[in-house]
């Protein structure tokens, strides 16, 4: 019997578009604590890394001056605290799910596809989410930033999963939106499917990817040459 196909997904950009729920919550923290906001594009290009690297990146942008004055991991901290409270509470409000995406998950369940998460979002965040836009029951399992003592772009954040979910490396293939995304694939030495206008300030040229999908209408046709 041959081994069946795997695929992992990267949840923020990619499965969901979360951004206006990300930005919500996002803001929130950044007015609460006096600091100024960002518009919507500025937080996608941020969001793959995480909460705290998104707040690190949001900090290390305000005047220095005003830094000066207090302790950055602390203020970090509570933050990023505040951060995943209020998103947990509001998650989903306007996200939703990007254009066929439900439509390719059922696709790949009648194909006997095993399908798996791995999302920089803290994993009860994202298990909350998947639940909440009622797709949870398409995956294996579902890995988050906290999952393991790595994330991405470490490969072992993947590896991990296809191990937990009894795939093989060599018949998996990774679909994601950002610059993280395609590090993560490429470190792995996966298969990289790169959706456009994700959640990364990189440019496509400049991420390495195997196909380049504009939505999941067009990502069956791909993913019958790996069965």
């Amino acid at each position: 019997m041959n081994q069946k196909l795997t695929i992992l997904f990267d949840l923020d950009g990619t499965l969901i578009d979360t951004a206006p729920d990300l930005v919500l919550a996002h803001n929130h923290v950044m007015k609460k604590f006096g600091f100024k906001t960002k518009p919507i594009e500025e937080i996608k290009a941020l969001v793959g890394m995480g909460a705290k690297s998104m707040f690190g990146k949001a900090l290390w942008h305000e005047a220095k001056e005003e830094l000066k004055k207090i302790n950055e991991k602390d203020i970090k901290d509570k933050m990023v605290k505040e951060f995943i409270n209020f998103y947990g509470n509001n998650i989903l409000v306007e996200s939703k799910l990007i254009n066929g995406a439900k439509d390719f998950l059922i696709w790949c369940k009648e194909n006997k596809i095993s399908m798996g998460v791995c999302t920089n979002k803290q994993e009860h965040l994202a298990v909350d989410l998947l639940k909440k836009i009622k797709i949870n029951h398409f995956f294996e399992y579902v890995a988050g930033s906290n999952t393991f003592d790595y994330c991405k772009p470490d490969p072992r954040h993947l590896t991990s999963v296809i191990e937990i979910m009894g795939g093989d490396i060599k018949k998996t293939i990774m679909v994601g939106d950002s610059d993280v995304d395609a590090k993560s694939a490429q470190n792995a030495s996966l298969p990289f499917v790169l959706l456009e206008g994700g959640y990364t300030d990189v440019k496509v040229s400049q991420m390495k990817h195997d196909h380049l999908i504009k939505d999941f209408t067009e990502l069956s046709k791909i993913i019958k040459n790996y069965l």
